[in-house]
């Protein structure tokens, strides 16, 4: 049976996740490093991935990320995880694809399949989005304007019906995004964007086999299902890894269910310290608060629903010691930042200090004065 693990260990277990995503670093990492770490930066909105990689280094700017994005192109944005937008290193990318694509690419088929389109018809649309894009870059709607006269009846119902016109290539790892003007989304081929990159795919299995080690070093110790969650695999291909990594697995026991760690990793979770007024503002949808099925390492249930609510929408949290201490948000308002905090209890004088420390931060990387408030 489980054992219920004391307050030692759940420091021991926080102080290791903090450590291994960028948010007790001396010296700071790199945004790369960080990327590579973290397993990917959730990137549905661009503000946020801009400030999941700040608040890991908050000496990175947006300029240097955007840098890293569309100049040297060591990072490399695309639909990844759970069907969303992630940041990864360029030459983490194949492990990615290969990892969850038949997953993805089965999930696109028995959507198309709803609408009466044939496998044949599926495979077809790769090739004709390939021509469409040799060219150079495009929004979405001028692929589908381009494709449409070339499909048949129900491929076209679907795409008046689906936002998933480019889903199938994405899955595939043949087009990525490229660099919009403003808020615009387009989509390039990777052989385009990354003329450097060789997609030779490993298996899918060996993939998986790969993520999951990712996985467990920065977010253990973990479960499967809570990599399952995660990566937005079926229990039906993560179940065979365990069998697969078992020489490299290790039991640790948990409240509820044991948990699994990389063994090379036991000793550095049985000394990892015990963490210190770690104080950091992580923004909405950072991917540290996305790891695990079940949260109560992180908040109480019934502060649940302020930070995790309807819709997939996540708040900004104010992380203190590796949980969760209340919300925050911010406003550009000219030539002033407004932040405003909403603890779940009282701050200590430290604590505090230390918000108004990381408050005073975020103000520099907008290039704007700080106008903070505690609600």
């Amino acid at each position: 049976m489980p054992k219920t693990p004391s307050r030692s260990r759940i420091d021991a277990i926080a102080s290791f996740r903090l450590r291994r995503h960028h948010l007790l670093d001396n010296p700071p990492a790199d945004a790369v490093t960080i990327s590579r770490d973290m397993c990917g930066v959730q990137a549905q909105i661009m503000s946020a991935a801009y400030l999941q990689l700040w608040t890991r280094n908050h000496a990175l700017t947006r300029a240097g990320i955007e840098d890293a994005l569309w100049k040297t192109r060591t990072l490399v944005k695309t639909s990844l995880m759970r069907q969303t937008l992630h940041l990864i290193p360029t030459d983490e990318f194949a492990i990615y694809i290969a990892a969850l694509r038949p997953s993805r690419f089965a999930q696109a088929m028995r959507v198309m399949d709803r609408c009466g389109i044939t496998r044949d018809e599926s495979e077809a649309l790769i090739p004709l989005i390939m021509e469409t894009l040799s060219s150079g870059p495009l929004r979405r709607p001028a692929i589908a304007a381009a494709i449409r006269p070339k499909a048949s009846k129900q491929v076209r119902f679907w795409m008046e019906n689906s936002w998933s016109l480019v889903r199938l290539p994405v899955a595939e790892g043949l087009i990525c995004y490229g660099r919009g003007e403003g808020n615009e989304i387009v989509f390039i081929r990777t052989d385009h964007w990354l003329p450097k990159l060789k997609l030779e795919l490993m298996s899918a299995t060996e993939a998986q086999c790969a993520l999951l080690r990712k996985y467990l070093r920065a977010y253990g110790p973990a479960t499967l299902h809570d990599f399952s969650h995660w990566a937005g695999l079926p229990m039906q291909e993560v179940k065979p890894l365990r069998a697969l990594l078992e020489p490299e697995l290790a039991e640790i026991p948990g409240d509820k269910k044991n948990c699994f760690l990389l063994r090379k990793d036991v000793a550095v979770l049985n000394s990892s310290p015990a963490v210190k007024a770690s104080i950091r503002l992580l923004p909405n949808f950072d991917a540290y608060l996305l790891a695990h099925r079940e949260k109560d390492h992180l908040l109480s249930a019934k502060h649940y629903k302020r930070v995790y609510r309807n819709q997939g929408w996540i708040s900004p949290v104010v992380l203190i010691d590796g949980a969760i201490a209340g919300i925050w948000s911010y406003k550009l308002q000219g030539k002033k930042l407004r932040v405003e905090i909403e603890p779940f209890g009282k701050l200590s004088r430290i604590e505090r200090a230390g918000v108004e420390e990381e408050s005073e931060s975020l103000a520099l990387f907008f290039e704007r004065e700080l106008e903070l408030e505690f609600a």
